[in-house]
């Protein structure tokens, strides 16, 4: 199999079982109605963010291994973030950070509306389960405004093993969970 490094993203239909779907679709949405101080504050919508997650580090980890046979490469995790897009939301083009190397963002729910990722130009659609892994480091992408309610999305990054980044693991903290505190050069 050619690892992610030739091929640079995929799309990958049912990553989440349905029931691991409607799980982590639910939780996400009672967070969200809960939620009084994890905010992107730079949006007037006011989305919810949480960067480390206990649920969603326990999927980062849980899903590694299933990630490696996907990507080709021996991995680290380094963190897992989940966001609530709500109505006005947009993600600028970007890349992202060396602990963010080899990236995938799943679907989790959402209204209905159909909102695309652009990677490299190409708009690629996600159902609820569903999961595109691409090089974060390498390849810009991004999100056009969003037209409906909400849709939750969560973000899992690993590292290659034997690469450059393999010592962002954990994202260079101590434990899972753990809020992170930038270092110079990350």
């Amino acid at each position: 199999m050619d690892s992610i490094k030739k091929f640079k993203y995929k799309k990958i239909e049912n990553f989440l079982t349905v029931d691991e779907t409607n799980l982590f679709k639910d939780y996400c949405r009672i967070r969200h109605r809960l939620n009084t101080e994890s905010f992107d504050v730079k949006l007037a919508n006011l989305d919810t963010r949480f960067y480390a997650d206990p649920l969603m580090e326990s999927l980062l980890i849980n899903k590694n291994e299933k990630m490696e046979k996907l990507t080709g490469l021996s991995l680290k995790p380094t963190y897992g973030f989940w966001r609530m897009y709500t109505k006005f939301s947009d993600l600028a083009p970007h890349t992202d950070r060396h602990a963010c190397e080899i990236s995938v963002t799943i679907n989790l729910g959402s209204d209905g509306t159909s909102w695309p990722i652009f990677i490299e130009n190409k708009p690629i659609y996600l159902d609820p389960g569903e999961a595109v892994i691409y090089l974060g480091c390498e390849l810009t992408h991004w999100r056009e405004e969003f037209e409906g309610d909400w849709q939750a999305q969560t973000f899992l990054h690993y590292v290659d093993a034997n690469g450059p980044y393999a010592d962002h693991w954990k994202d260079k903290r101590i434990k899972w969970g753990q809020e992170w505190v930038p270092v110079n050069n990350q």
